[in-house]
């Protein structure tokens, strides 16, 4: 899979959420995890076994203001919020950080205003943060990975996935040439 992801939360209701968000980040394959004013120790999560401060980059932001992303790197707030997309229908930009909101409080309206996109699961209720993530996670993982087709019949096995066939190569030498130069 090309390209590359963070995950995060802003502010803190439950810290043992905050773990297991940051196990699955690690699982998932993130470049990164952050918090944003959150009073949150992820080296002293006893949730997350996987020990991802050891393996993942963690950023603590304290205020929007000093949150800082890589240069290119799209921001998506999950959020239930009228104005977002329905996740099945999203496509997830190459760059990302995800950042998602504190239980019952959900994304503050100015880091709604700071995300390049809002994404929702469409739920009949709000889930739980971590398992929220996750999910978001898993679609990313689906519809950005290379996987076999699905067979057309249940329990059926799926076709191998061909081998990659790498393409001519591209050879740029200087800018390009436009028409009178």
């Amino acid at each position: 899979m090309r390209g590359y992801f963070g995950i995060g939360i802003e502010g803190v209701s439950k810290p043992i959420n905050v773990g297991n968000l940051v196990r699955s980040a690690h699982a998932f394959g993130a470049s990164f995890v952050f918090t944003v004013a959150a009073n949150y120790d992820v080296a002293g999560s006893a949730s997350d076994t996987s020990d991802t401060p050891g393996q993942v980059p963690f950023y603590p932001f304290d205020s929007i203001e000093s949150m800082r992303l890589p240069e290119g790197c799209a921001l998506v707030g999950i959020e239930i919020d009228e104005r977002a997309i329905d996740l099945p229908s999203f496509r997830h930009p190459r760059r990302a950080a995800y950042v998602l909101g504190m239980e019952r409080v959900g994304l503050s309206e100015e880091m709604t205003d700071c995300c390049d996109h809002l994404i929702k699961i469409p739920t009949k209720f709000s889930l739980n943060l971590a398992t929220t993530g996750g999910i978001v996670m898993y679609d990313r993982m689906l519809s950005m990975g290379r996987f076999a087709n699905r067979p057309v019949m249940a329990g059926a096995t799926p076709e191998p996935l061909p081998e990659h066939v790498f393409g001519t190569p591209v050879i740029r030498r200087g800018p390009a040439k436009t028409e009178g130069s």
